[in-house]
């Protein structure tokens, strides 16, 4: 690590690394971007917000239909008109209506037949007639347009709101993406932290065994007591101890970072160890807006818009439609009664006139919807704020640490060495090494442990000033 002599540890206790890809912090979120479930499903939504804001605009265009319809029956219908004498009628000049024709007596009533009825002057003989109906083989086909002129507004409110939701399925995506990335992080230097804890690990136990092999050695020639040993063994076992906890954190968190990235459990995963990268500035205040704040500003528009898709029901409709068809049958005495194409037009009104006040409330409604949301949305950007600054406060508090341990693991590095020396010459007590050699362990791990929170606080940042 930068600035101290452990680095040499460190390096030298990572070995080769292996001839795989290393993933490097961007990499491993280039890949949970691409493959992790959650970014795909946000994607997925995103699309299907997209297609139904599509299919809301096809609301405002004309609908072409065509219809057909064919009818085979055995009904049909078969009935015999008697022959009859018809009576006449006459138009009067002087108002142009029919006038019966009837014959008067000189008193100018008319003349009463035998069966009660008046006597006309002429009849017109009907011979009578078969006639035979077939509602067989009738069939219509025809093509219609159907345009809405006005529906109180529904058609725009519905477009608009399907607009809000397509924006709003991006910022769902966005945040999805935000997410991702803080989870990836988090399990990267969880792996890292892992990878280094062992290093650590490993270096203590280096130390330890070097000093038991030593201590069992003095005991064999009588320098040290049996008791000196035991406790030099007690550092070994402790040292080992720790390196198996550090092995099982290590494939814990291999797997976890696998999840987050989309991989296979079983992918073997090499990682760039970027603990000594700088730390990155700040952002300026009001660098960028954080999705979570937009999408309660498109929440606010959306319940705007509900207002008058509710207002919209209960005010006129006005459409048109237009039809070109053509029919045939059915057959009255063998020739069909329709055999042509013909053309129509229709122009539809409906003007709601009352509804006990149905209208009224359910806007009445979707407007407390709204100002209820417009509350919601100003007390989150109140907590998003505080939040930030809680970011904010944590990473410079993780800096400041930062450099505080890395000076105090400076000293317990001098500290042990000078205890090793004084050591060596017979001018430090084994239980004085020992502790010095606790104290160095202890100390490279609080530095281990202040970098990778100020690398995840850096990332907190980011999300909490919508960064990512």
């Amino acid at each position: 690590m930068r600035g101290s002599g452990l680095i040499l540890l460190l390096i030298a206790g990572r070995g080769v690394l292996s001839a795989q890809e290393v993933y490097t912090l961007g990499m491993c979120r280039d890949t949970a971007l691409k493959y992790n479930h959650a970014v795909l499903v946000a994607a997925g939504e995103e699309a299907r917000a997209r297609h139904e804001s599509r299919a809301y605009f096809s609301r405002f265009l004309p609908e072409v239909s065509a219809s057909g319809g064919y009818l085979y029956t055995t009904a049909r219908l078969d009935r015999r008109l008697e022959e009859a004498y018809l009576p006449l009628y006459l138009p009067d000049p002087a108002t142009g209506q029919l006038r019966p024709d009837v014959m008067l007596r000189p008193d100018g009533q008319p003349v009463i037949g035998a069966d009660g009825n008046p006597v006309f002057n002429r009849y017109a003989y009907f011979p009578g007639l078969d006639a035979r109906l077939r509602p067989n083989n009738t069939c219509f086909a025809g093509v219609s347009v159907e345009q809405p002129l006005f529906a109180g507004g529904k058609i725009v409110a519905a477009y608009k709101m399907s607009r809000v939701g397509r924006d709003i399925a991006a910022l769902n995506a966005r945040r999805a993406r935000a997410e991702v990335i803080v989870a990836t992080d988090e399990a990267y230097w969880l792996h890292v932290k892992a990878l280094e804890t062992k290093t650590v690990a490993l270096a203590f136990a280096r130390v330890a065994g070097e000093l038991l092999r030593d201590v069992r050695d003095a005991v064999e020639t009588g320098m040290r007591t049996r008791n000196d040993l035991l406790k030099v063994q007690v550092q070994a076992n402790r040292a080992a101890l720790q390196l198996q906890k550090a092995e099982n954190a290590i494939r814990l968190s291999r797997l976890n970072l696998c999840r987050v990235m989309g991989l296979p459990l079983t992918t073997h995963l090499e990682v760039a160890r970027e603990l000594d990268e700088e730390a990155r500035p700040l952002l300026p205040a009001g660098a960028a807006i954080r999705p979570e704040y937009t999408l309660l500003e498109k929440q606010v528009e959306l319940k705007g818009e509900a207002v008058r898709l509710a207002r919209a029901d209960f005010l006129p409709r006005v459409g048109v439609s237009v039809t070109y068809g053509y029919a045939r049958g059915p057959e009255f005495n063998g020739a069909p009664l329709v055999d042509k194409a013909s053309f129509s037009a229709l122009l539809s009104v409906k003007i709601p006139i009352f509804h006990w006040g149905e209208g009224v409330n359910k806007a009445r409604a979707a407007r407390n919807e709204k100002q209820v949301m417009a509350w919601q949305r100003d007390e989150w950007a109140g907590k998003m704020e505080l939040e930030k600054q809680q970011a904010l406060a944590a990473l410079e508090e993780s800096r400041v640490e930062e450099r505080v341990n890395a000076l105090a693991l400076e000293q317990a590095e001098e500290n042990m060495k000078v205890a090793r020396d004084r050591h060596e010459v017979g001018m430090e007590t084994l239980a004085g090494y020992l502790e010095a050699q606790t104290l160095w362990q202890e100390a490279a791990l609080a530095l281990l442990e202040s970098r990778v929170a100020r690398c995840l606080n850096e990332t907190y940042y980011l999300k909490a000033t919508g960064a990512l």
